[in-house]
């Protein structure tokens, strides 16, 4: 059983069962109101209610449950390892692969791949019972690179490294449009869609989020670009690059149904990841060279 806890420091506005589902730890919000009824989940050290309003200050306890060996399947999938020692390993993530089971993806997954990997039971289990060693995510059809915990230690060092902003994720996107700018930073707050939950959006009462964005190269009619983020939000390029009028190709769910290059899936590669080794201190930086369909589709560009 481990726990995890979360301070307020910004204005969220949200129930306390809605901010939980939020907070990419495969908890939903159904699951998030049966375990605030168990008092697995606290404000403030005490038992609250789904509908508290969340408020700056506020720290937030959840209480989760360590992996059991018998929820998951070691499946025999090829990864490519970028670089493994015993502490961590870092990944190349293909395109198309969810990252962790849940609802209607029970197998098939990155976490299914690395449970064959390691198979000694080397993984953090502080990411709960169906995300062993996953301290951050992509989406299923973002590609690139990963760092996985490989104990306790590594999770609880590297989370907070990437709470405190400290490590840097660059991506690569070819996004639809002409973006005048060489360079500009995006900082607009995203929540969920009060429409459609499983859509982010920008929104004033939302979690602040911040992008930095550079041209590599100009087309007729798109944009190669660079995006780094301060933050983690869920979908959070993909909202702000379709939120100033630039959707990235292919991206299924914001970018109006266009999809000129038949791709499944957004122009998105996470191709730079650095961060400070958990035990050595060393710095670490990782490269990862875009896919070969994101690479026949700039060939093609004019």
């Amino acid at each position: 059983m481990n726990r995890k806890n979360y301070k307020i420091t910004e204005n969220v506005n949200e129930r306390l069962d809605m901010y939980i589902a939020s907070l990419d730890l495969n908890i939903s919000r159904n699951l998030a109101q049966k375990k605030i009824e168990l008092k697995e989940i606290l404000v403030n050290k005490m038992p609250s209610k789904a509908s508290y309003k969340l408020k700056i200050g506020d720290e937030v306890e959840i209480t989760i449950n360590a992996p059991r060996e018998t929820e998951l399947k070691a499946q025999d999938i090829p990864l490519d390892i970028v670089y493994e020692d015993d502490d961590i390993m870092v990944v190349n993530k293909e395109k198309g692969m969810v990252v962790h089971p849940g609802a209607g993806n029970q197998d098939g997954t990155l976490v299914n791949a690395i449970l064959k990997h390691c198979q000694d039971g080397s993984l953090s289990g502080i990411g709960g019972e169906l995300r062993p060693g996953i301290v951050h995510r992509l989406d299923k059809d973002t590609s690139g690179l990963m760092v996985i915990a490989k104990n306790d230690i590594a999770h609880i060092n590297l989370s907070n490294q990437i709470k405190n902003r400290e490590v840097k994720k660059i991506y690569t996107a070819l996004v639809r449009g002409v973006i005048p700018e060489n360079t500009a930073t995006i900082n607009m707050p995203i929540g969920r869609s009060d429409k459609d939950r499983k859509k982010m959006q920008v929104r004033p009462d939302g979690r602040e989020a911040i992008t930095h964005i550079e041209v590599i190269k100009r087309y007729s009619k798109y944009t190669l670009i660079k995006a780094k983020i301060e933050t983690g939000r869920t979908h959070q390029i993909r909202v702000h690059m379709a939120q100033i009028g630039y959707p990235l190709i292919g991206d299924e769910v914001y970018s109006n149904g266009k999809n000129e290059f038949g791709v499944h899936g957004q122009c998105l590669h996470s191709t730079i990841l650095e961060f400070v080794h958990p035990t050595t201190g060393e710095k670490m930086h990782f490269e990862a060279e875009i896919p070969e369909y994101f690479k026949t589709i700039i060939e093609n560009l004019k």
